[in-house]
């Protein structure tokens, strides 16, 4: 048993409006433990939609459409459906007195064309709208094939899911299973790479393990088919911990975690307190730091120092060395962390400098190059180069650049700590 998602409307097309409504459905199916392999958007075209139909009937169980049924020519959903099954289309007296009652409830008068609302397919049911004037429909045409449909609008189409679709579903068998997932988070580290250290787990049919990358960012999904939470985490907890181990220092979080968090977190277990001086980032280290609920506690503050008088004055940034080596170097990154963490009286400094672009890049400092430093309790100090490449865009930039400046910090906090468990054994 499997679904397939239906979203009509040309704006979808178009990227006029975001389709957070197969986002939505995708993970309420998950939910129900209800598999769907095909998401579909189509315009607002009954030729097309017929073939879309065609398709969909022939390889899935629930057809779960969304979009088309208010009262414009263009709203298209409920009349195709019924000239492809071949099945006329009925005025539902229900509908016209819900219609005209929630117009009278707003001091208006029902038009004409919303009549075209209360036309639905012969033999299918209403699922009732509570808030809107487009109502949808459950409705089996043939044995095998169930279809739901709902308005475009996502605070209704939310409400009749909850409320109705999936009383229905569960009523027929359906929704007995859950999928439940567990995002693992790596930093560090490049997808293929990741995908050769744990390829034997890629192959497991429950849970099943699946990579994903992003900026920067490399995910494991681990997705298990259970009877309940509870039974799906038993399924899931060993394999976690498994690919954990394997991954080292790369691995950093599960699901919702940032880098911002993790590093709070470890800050908040050690007592220590943070500053930042930022050169190419512009303040984007500091937003993230202080995007955490209190993140006063452990961050004391930042300098973006863009220019090279405040290196030198607020930093303490060696004017000669600034000369020789140039603003964008690992002598100045060090120089700037250190600088920062006597400045804001801090345990850590954390610098960035570097050239976000898109121009300032030369053949021996392109544009991409970044410098981090980070200045340790103990005033030592290290650096990290980077080189994020040409192809990216100012904004990917900085923000790699910052979240890097956080995973090097995360590393070394983890390092420190471990040192001291060893020690004290």
């Amino acid at each position: 048993m499997s679904a397939e998602i239906i979203c009509v409307g040309t704006e979808l097309l178009l990227g006029d409006i975001l389709n957070s409504n197969a986002h939505f459905l995708a993970k309420e199916l998950a939910a129900l433990g209800i598999p769907h392999y095909y998401q579909t958007v189509v315009g607002d075209n009954p030729e097309r939609l017929k073939k879309v139909i065609e398709i969909a009937a022939s390889r899935v169980q629930i057809l779960i459409f969304t979009g088309g049924l208010g009262p414009t020519p263009d709203d298209l959903t409920c009349e195709t459906l019924a000239d492809f099954f071949g099945v006329p289309l009925i005025e539902n007296s229900d509908i016209v007195a819900d219609i005209t009652q929630k117009f009278a409830e707003r001091g208006r008068i029902m038009s004409s064309s919303n009549y075209k609302q209360a036309l639905i397919p012969q033999g299918a049911e209403i699922l009732s709208n509570p808030t809107g004037t487009a109502p949808g429909i459950i409705w089996q045409p043939r044995s095998g094939l169930t279809i739901l449909t709902f308005p475009g609008v996502p605070s209704e189409m939310h409400r009749m899911w909850t409320e109705t679709a999936i009383p229905f579903l569960k009523s027929q068998g359906w929704g007995q299973e859950i999928i439940y997932s567990r995002s693992l988070k790596f930093w560090g580290i490049g997808e293929s790479t990741l995908a050769e250290k744990v390829a034997p787990y890629l192959n497991l049919t429950n849970p099943t393990v699946a990579p994903y990358a992003g900026k920067g960012e490399v995910r494991l999904r681990i997705s298990a088919k259970a009877s309940d939470i509870k039974t799906a985490e038993e399924l899931i907890t060993p394999i976690e911990q498994q690919l954990i181990e394997i991954a080292g220092l790369d691995f950093y979080g599960i699901d919702n975690d940032n880098l911002a968090i993790v590093v709070s977190k470890l800050l908040k277990l050690s007592g220590q307190t943070l500053s930042v001086a930022e050169s190419c980032t512009g303040g984007g280290l500091g937003q993230m730091l202080t995007e955490i609920p209190g993140s006063s506690d452990y961050f004391h503050g930042g300098v973006i120092a863009y220019d090279n008088s405040v290196k030198v004055n607020l930093l303490g940034v060696n004017s000669q060395d600034l000369e020789k080596f140039g603003a964008v170097s690992s002598i100045v990154a060090e120089q700037m962390a250190i600088g920062v963490k006597n400045v804001l009286v801090t345990n850590w400094g954390l610098s960035i400098t570097g050239i976000a672009g898109p121009g300032g890049g030369t053949d021996t400092k392109p544009v991409g190059l970044v410098y981090i430093g980070l200045a340790d309790p103990n005033n030592q100090v290290t650096s990290f180069e980077y080189r994020f490449g040409t192809i990216r865009d100012r904004s990917t930039i900085r923000n790699l650049s910052s979240s890097t400046a956080l995973d090097n910090l995360r590393r070394k906090l983890l390092s420190m700590q471990l040192n001291e468990y060893k020690s004290c054994k």
